[in-house]
């Protein structure tokens, strides 16, 4: 079952001469439980799909799906919704709010559309992580390896159906990167969830179920 699909996805940029067609086209589906790495050099288009298919931005032609919901149809309120809802995001630079300890980092997106927190459920994910003992630390007394594993659980603490990872090991040495796709790929599996990730290294992708690589705004194949 698909649960992500673009359709002639476009992305343009500036006019006439300096028109940028960072996406030109692209018609990718992704079935649900599936792990696909998109590649690309720098300024393929990689991050700014991503960001199409998130919802971020706004596009400049095409269609987006998730769960059969066309999400550029919505309205910047329900979009926003049901991107709360449905989505988890882990970006490259953990996003983690400094003043708030792991565990207020963690449930935030939660308690956003006021939701009771299903404490379980939470240190579950983050026992499967690793950072159950850091409950009560802050941003910046944890190394980078473990933001991102607080970054991962925050993206996994609303059950969404899909997670983008935007370069989720582009600031980690090679030991911890392993590491923390290895629990982002054992968390996806076990919360039953999808995962699209981003990605320059060859051996991270060589970890998904397919790999879909892009140039110039276009997908060029996939493996």
């Amino acid at each position: 079952m698909k649960i992500l699909e673009t359709k002639s996805l476009k992305k343009y940029y500036g006019k006439g001469e300096s028109l940028v067609k960072a996406l030109d086209g692209v018609d990718l589906s992704v079935e649900e439980g599936e792990f696909v790495a998109i590649v690309g050099s720098s300024g393929s288009g990689k991050t700014t799909l991503l960001h199409m298919m998130g919802g971020l931005d706004r596009l400049t032609s095409g269609r987006v799906f998730i769960d059969g919901k066309d999400i550029y149809s919505m309205d910047n309120e329900s979009l926003t919704i049901f991107r709360r809802r449905k989505i988890g995001f882990v970006f490259q630079s953990y996003n983690l709010i400094p003043v708030l300890n792991v565990w207020e980092n963690i449930i935030l997106p939660i308690e956003f559309d006021l939701k009771v927190v299903d404490e379980e459920f939470i240190k579950e994910i983050m026992r499967t992580l690793n950072i159950i003992g850091k409950k009560d630390a802050f941003p910046n007394e944890l190394s980078g390896g473990q933001q991102q594993r607080v970054a991962i659980a925050r993206a996994l603490a609303t059950r969404p159906s899909i997670v983008l990872a935007d370069e989720p090991t582009g600031n980690l040495d090679s030991k911890t990167s392993l590491e923390v796709l290895n629990l982002l790929k054992q968390s996806i599996k076990k919360y039953h969830q999808t995962l699209v990730m981003i990605t320059h290294d060859e051996r991270l992708a060589q970890m998904s179920d397919r790999i879909v690589r892009i140039e110039d705004g276009k997908l060029i194949n996939e493996e």
